[in-house]
């Protein structure tokens, strides 16, 4: 194997979680990018007045980043356009806030060929190209149109829409058929690959192999699910160190002997933030008795600019989070503490740990790492609880937490009221099972499962827990 090369729409180094996913694709690729000396390719974030092609390549904690500026009208046809409002609110089955502009599409299209003809004169022939996410879809098609022979490996990160709302996408035939340009396409879960085949079987006609090959007109793609892991060993020790234990005694200080419930997302439609305050406050209103007793954390970093309507979400936030304290609040005790800001991943791991119950409740969810976070941070001898929602990625692996329809202000306020009182034995079983898979499916199982099926000669065996035979396919 040559460098691995990874690209995706932004490359994110931050240490402040501004976008939770953003944030666990740098920390996931890190170790695989300095291993390899590999590359990482993306926009800068930065608008320029011509684009040039001109390359910003730096080096930075061991990682080789390629940034690009693109023109203003790229940037808003491309990322603020199709990508955020078109394929954003598709991919998370929000058909009804999807806009079809075709200006958009052909800014997605354009960016896309940029990137391609930017990035081949940096391609050696025995590099490995994986490509990140939604904003990418046809890159792997243009690199092809180019001359690229490697091998390409694409990873979706969100949910794969049903067939009936992608079918309500201009051009979502000709979309697909680009994917075929790759040589392996990984899912989060079996859901969305069970989507991405019944669409490839029923729209293009094409044949699915046992095996997750798919075949159409003379060319084949292998699908598989690959679920993300986090780094759980160093989340975990985050939370352990001398100076984890100083915030965390200061923590617990501010917390004032109250039970901690703690949510972090950003801010967007698919989080269900408004649905989990609902649940909260059916929690207040209905026991009396936990009001002082407990409060609610919900950490959601502002956006940069406003893609998806974020400032109308906040708005209602803002609104909402005002009506539950003026409701219950009292001089002592506020019962919704609602921040608008980053913060560093050790202090988020000391909140974590601090919390009693770990809110995580999306409506619609590719993934979801904090769910895997929040386990990896509790301490083992006295664990919190995760109540989840059945609609997040992380479902699928992390069963022993309590799975909740976020969509019911009733049954989230039963799975709060159930986490709140929930025995310490019952804590530590369900702790232990999920803490199992949080390590067992980490990061490095991720890396070597996806690397290995897209190239194989790159590793002498996947020989990360579950073998082989974890590169699950649905038929």
């Amino acid at each position: 194997m040559g460098r691995l090369i990874v690209v995706s729409n932004h490359v994110h180094l931050s240490s402040e979680q501004e976008d939770d996913d953003q944030e666990g694709l740098a920390v996931a690729l890190a170790a695989a990018l300095r291993s390899t000396s590999g590359m990482w390719f993306g926009w800068s974030g930065r608008v320029t007045e011509r684009f040039s092609g001109q390359i910003d390549l730096q080096r930075r904690d061991g990682i080789t980043t390629a940034l690009v500026d693109l023109e203003a009208q790229d940037a808003d046809e491309y990322f603020g356009g199709f990508a955020n409002r078109t394929l954003w609110p598709l991919f998370h089955y929000r058909v009804d806030l999807a806009e079809h502009e075709r200006g958009y599409a052909c800014g997605y299209h354009r960016v896309n060929e940029r990137f391609a003809e930017t990035m081949m004169p940096m391609v050696a022939s025995d590099d490995l190209i994986w490509v990140h996410d939604y904003h990418l879809i046809p890159l792997g098609a243009e690199l092809r149109r180019r001359g690229c022979r490697n091998r390409i490996g694409f990873f979706l990160h969100t949910p794969w829409p049903p067939r009936r709302l992608l079918t309500s996408l201009p051009g979502h035939r000709s979309l697909v058929e680009a994917m075929f340009e790759y040589d392996l396409i990984g899912f989060q879960t079996h859901d969305w690959l069970d989507s991405f085949l019944h669409y490839v079987r029923e729209e293009l006609g094409a044949r699915v192999d046992a095996d997750g090959t798919i075949d159409l007109d003379g060319r084949s793609v292998r699908a598989i699910v690959c679920p993300m892991g986090i780094d759980a060993a160093a989340f975990g020790e985050a939370a352990c160190d001398e100076a984890a234990r100083q915030r965390q005694e200061s923590l617990a200080r501010s917390c004032e002997g109250r039970t901690m419930i703690i949510g972090v997302d950003r801010l967007d439609q698919a989080k269900g933030i408004e649905e989990r305050f609902r649940g909260y406050e059916r929690l207040l209103a209905r026991r009396p008795d936990l009001q002082g007793r407990l409060f609610f954390l919900q950490v959601t970093p502002p956006p940069q600019g406003d893609v998806g309507g974020h400032r109308e979400i906040r708005a209602r936030l803002d609104t909402l989070s005002g009506h539950i304290n003026g409701a219950f609040a009292t001089a002592e005790w506020a019962p919704l503490r609602y921040v608008n800001r980053g913060y560093a991943r050790e202090t988020l791991a000391d909140m974590y740990r601090a919390a009693r119950v770990g809110f995580v409740t999306p409506l619609c969810d590719g993934m979801n790492l904090v769910a895997k976070e929040y386990v990896a941070a509790q301490d083992p001898d006295d664990p919190g609880v995760l109540i989840l929602s059945h609609f997040a990625g992380a479902a699928a692996q992390l069963k022993q937490a309590l799975l909740v329809n976020p969509h019911s202000p009733e049954e989230v306020a039963d799975a709060l009221e159930r986490a709140i009182a929930m025995p310490r034995a019952e804590r530590l079983a369900r702790w232990r099972a999920l803490m199992d898979n949080v390590e067992s499916e980490d990061v490095n199982w991720w890396l070597q499962h996806f690397l290995y099926a897209l190239d194989p000669p790159t590793l002498a065996s996947p020989d990360c827990p579950g073998g082989e035979n974890d590169l699950a396919t649905a038929s």
